[in-house]
């Protein structure tokens, strides 16, 4: 006959550092949730600074850009150049393509006062907020708000 126990004990000591930092955890987090931390707010102000644009392919592997208000070209992205705003627009393009939306509406880009930069499709409603993706991928799309403009 065998005498086996399962009765086992668990330390004192690790069962509380383990409900201190649960509790740790909890309160951090309901402080950054009263504070606002991570939460995003849509405010009613105006761009500083927006464009309809259009995006063309060339046969070569070119995007030409254009003023799509003023129906005028604005820039061209030569192949091998621009991932970030090629890989932004492919995603743009396939949530087109997956809600069935035909023809070439334009999107807008904005700048807005507090330094955001957004690039919107008008046609299914997505915003990607550009500054998510670091000031150099924000850069490539910011030229384009004033590509080929005159300045006075």
């Amino acid at each position: 006959m065998s005498t086996h126990s399962h009765d086992m004990t668990v330390p004192r000591g690790p069962l509380i550092g383990a409900a201190a930092l649960l509790l740790a955890v909890v309160t951090a987090t309901g402080i950054a949730r009263m504070a606002g931390a991570g939460v995003t707010t849509v405010t009613a102000e105006a761009p500083v600074l927006a464009r309809s644009l259009g995006f063309d392919d060339r046969a070569d592997g070119a995007i030409l850009v254009r003023d799509a208000e003023a129906n005028r070209q604005i820039a061209v992205l030569e192949p091998g150049t621009n991932g970030f705003v090629r890989g932004a627009l492919r995603a743009l393009v396939r949530d087109r393509r997956r809600e069935e939306i035909t023809g070439r509406a334009p999107f807008r880009l904005a700048a807005w006062p507090d330094g955001r930069l957004t690039l919107e499709d008008p046609a299914t409603g997505i915003s990607i907020g550009l500054e998510a993706f670091g000031p150099t991928n924000m850069a490539a799309f910011a030229r384009l708000l004033t590509a080929g403009r005159t300045m006075r």
